[in-house]
């Protein structure tokens, strides 16, 4: 599997047209693309977040990218379903407040099928069915276009995990509690990956977010571009470059699981030098660091243990009462209504709790973290 890299260090159109240029000529540039064709950009729109706070895809990139395909006789269509309602309002209010305007004048249409299709996949190994947006068959090629970010449920937000937003934003909670564990919602994640099978992910990594992501953390300079025709190969090139285990990212686990992807980076055909970008001291979620409970355990004991482990040790989302404005979006989108509104603040009941940190997402103000047990440190 090739994974390319090439440098970008601002984001400029100079900059980001040469860097496009070189991390996609490994596979062959964009010769697959042919007059008449329709490409869909599944962008990173995640919430109303301006480029600069680095949560979403940067409109220059996708800019770039919308011109060399337009070259190619190729019509664009730009998408994605944010959390949230998935209406003709909502979703033109977040263009606007990512700077997606911009992807018109350089020739896109940003879509506006807020349709919602259903999909049957039996080959798939959670989301056998599922719902997904639209305005996907109308087109005939997909390209995956990430943003390199942390994040509270699975550690890492890049390429893989940015194909749940095929799912459209008010189903997102419900998909949270269908697949309420880490285990369940990384393979309903894969599934979604195989069964749109991206031509190519891309991934913004000009700068990226640490901390407490994937739209609460603090903008980080990376200066990269990567890019494979494998989301979780890319992925794995990810992971290196922010200094995250692979271990403690489960979609990565998913997919290598199932011969998706293999293991160790050194097993890629890496073009570029990766090593120039790697950040030894990005700050990941503290959920990210957490100890493997039970990994690869058989006996009824010992999965027993684990269990009881990750009852008592898994990180969990806490309210930082100080940054909260009393707003109930948290309440409001929690999958599992584990949350209630007690004197304008958040009180969340532990026990229903599923820790799919839609809570610390969607804050507005980033009140709500992610929250480590002191033993779970001490431990570690």
């Amino acid at each position: 599997m090739k994974v390319s890299v090439a440098k970008c260090s601002q984001y400029s159109p100079e900059d980001a047209h040469i860097a496009l240029q070189e991390v996609l000529a490994p596979f062959g540039g964009l010769v697959w693309v042919r007059e008449g064709m329709t490409i869909g950009i599944k962008a990173n729109l995640v919430t109303y977040f301006h480029p600069e706070t680095a949560a979403t895809t940067h409109p220059v990139l996708l800019c770039e990218l919308i011109k060399m395909i337009r070259s190619r006789g190729a019509d664009v269509i730009l998408g994605d379903s944010p959390g949230g309602l998935y209406n003709h309002f909502y979703v033109n209010r977040i263009y606007s407040a990512t700077g997606m305007k911009s992807a018109e004048a350089a020739g896109a249409k940003l879509n506006q099928d807020f349709s919602a299709k259903q999909a049957s996949f039996p080959e798939a190994k959670a989301a056998t069915t599922f719902t997904y947006t639209g305005w996907l068959d109308n087109v005939d090629a997909i390209i995956n276009f990430a943003k390199l970010k942390t994040h509270g449920m699975i550690g890492m937000s890049a390429a893989a995990k940015n194909m749940f937003g095929v799912v459209p934003g008010t189903t997102k909670p419900e998909y949270h509690y269908r697949f309420p564990n880490t285990e369940s919602f990384s393979d309903m994640i894969v599934d979604l990956d195989e069964y749109f099978k991206p031509r190519i992910s891309i991934i913004d990594a000009v700068v990226g977010m640490e901390g407490n992501g994937p739209t609460a953390g603090t903008p980080r300079h990376i200066g990269a571009i990567a890019a494979s025709e494998s989301p979780h190969a890319l992925d794995l090139v990810c992971a290196k470059i922010i200094g995250i285990s692979s271990e403690n990212v489960p979609t990565l686990q998913a997919a290598i699981k199932r011969n998706l992807c293999p293991s160790t980076i050194g097993e890629l055909e890496i073009i570029g030098d990766v090593e120039q970008f790697c950040i030894p001291d990005f700050k990941l979620v503290d959920g990210a660091r957490s100890l493997q409970f039970n990994s690869g355990a058989k006996s009824k004991f010992g999965k027993f243990t684990g269990k009881v482990l990750k009852r008592f040790l898994a990180s969990v989302p806490k309210l930082h009462a100080a940054e909260c404005i009393g707003c109930a979006e948290c309440a409001r989108i929690c999958p599992a209504k584990a949350i209630t509104m007690k004197k304008r603040k958040p009180v969340i009941a532990r026990d229903q709790c599923i820790r799919c940190f839609c809570c610390q997402e969607f804050c507005p103000k980033g009140a709500m973290k992610v929250h480590r047990p002191w033993i779970a440190r001490k431990l570690e």
